[in-house]
């Protein structure tokens, strides 16, 4: 695997040697010397249903396949959307079509659905090994990844996916926005130019919905965000009903627990995930598409007098590039660089974009 790859997905890429005491260093029986000499492995060691280790062989805790050998495995799956559907869940600037969703989003949700099957196989193993009858709760999905870089529509692609196979026809989708502070509130705290970072976001509200989700509680709220205001929505919610699945989609799900006053660390989001997908791009790609994006909604939901971004309707060209790219790098860049970024490698699954965003690598963590 390219090691350049794993660069911000580990901390480090330390080799570390594994030793165990030669069987012929003392006699049967006798004991162990201090000076006893302690040899290296000489033959790899071969675990129960893996394929025999090569001697030699680098190693890494992830798997990395291109996007040509990831759309092979596709061939088997029958392909369930057709141009309709995509228009349909593509998101302003993303450039879905249907052989994106053919070669790279089928084989992810029938992974996806492998998990799910899993899952419940291994509850009803520990049920029968513990004598207790706990009932299933909801398979929990989180989709992370930078402003603009499509993670929005991904989430939405693998909902309609997972609904059509046979074991998970319930799904439902929740967006972390909704646990964003209200704009009153984050003007109280002085933290408008900063929406979107960890600080604007009620965790706590948040951490106890997933819980409660995982918990199996029969109905949660979450509550409703209106990205034409730009706000929390007064007295409505989505109201989550045991299903299936839950996809989490936003930009801080894969966020490590806050470390508190005295030095512990609580639970995070993520905690509760069965499984996890981060959404990467190269960052000045993300900043382009994040531009363009902006130019388009210049034109259209900018153009509604409700808008919160109504004064934006009449700028010039010139202008509205100029107002976009200062966002960009004054709010949702560092916002991307200091947070969102970082949490890539608590992933299980690594989507990496190129600059025409389309899929081209998948790097995914061994089991």
């Amino acid at each position: 695997m390219n090691n350049c790859l794993l660069s911000g997905l580990m901390s480090h890429n330390d080799e570390v040697n594994f030793h165990i005491r030669d069987a012929t260093s003392s006699p049967a029986g006798a004991p162990d010397s201090p000076n006893t000499p302690v040899s290296p492995v000489t033959e790899p060691i071969n675990f129960v249903g893996s394929p025999p280790v090569e001697p030699q062989q680098s190693y890494s805790p992830f798997i990395e396949l291109d996007r040509a050998t990831w759309s092979r495995l596709a061939h088997e799956l029958e392909q369930p959307f057709d141009q309709s559907d995509v228009e349909r869940l593509r998101g302003l600037g993303d450039q879905l079509s249907l052989t994106e969703v053919a070669e790279v989003y089928l084989p992810l949700s029938r992974l996806l659905s492998i998990y799910v099957e899993a899952s419940a196989k291994l509850r009803e193993a520990s049920n029968k090994f513990l004598g207790e009858t706990t009932r299933r709760t909801p398979f929990v999905i989180g989709v992370a990844g930078s402003v603009a870089v499509g993670k929005s529509t991904i989430a939405r692609v693998l909902q309609e996916m997972l609904r059509r196979w046979p074991n998970t026809p319930r799904v439902e989708l929740v967006t972390t926005d909704g646990f964003l502070y209200p704009n009153a509130e984050l003007r109280r705290r002085g933290l408008m130019e900063r929406k979107g970072f960890p600080e604007s976001f009620d965790r706590r509200r948040l951490l106890r919905f997933v819980s409660d989700v995982k918990a199996g509680v029969p109905e949660v709220r979450a509550p409703m965000y209106s990205h034409l205001t730009y706000d929390i929505v007064p007295n409505q919610q989505i109201v989550v009903r045991r299903p299936d699945v839950l996809i989490v989609e936003g930009l801080n799900v894969l966020a490590p627990p806050r470390p508190r006053s005295d030095g512990t660390s609580g639970l995070s989001v993520s905690d509760f995930f069965d499984y996890s997908i981060y959404v990467d791009a190269p960052h000045e790609a993300v900043r382009s598409w994040y531009v363009k994006r902006f130019m388009k909604l210049r034109s259209g939901a900018f153009a509604n007098p409700d808008s919160y971004f109504h004064r934006y309707a009449a700028l010039t060209d010139t202008e509205a590039i100029k107002t976009a790219t200062g966002i960009w790098d004054r709010i949702n860049g560092p916002n991307l660089i200091q947070n969102v970024l970082p949490t890539r490698g608590r992933a299980k699954l690594v989507l990496t974009k190129n600059a025409d965003h389309y899929v081209r690598r998948v790097l995914m963590r061994k089991i």
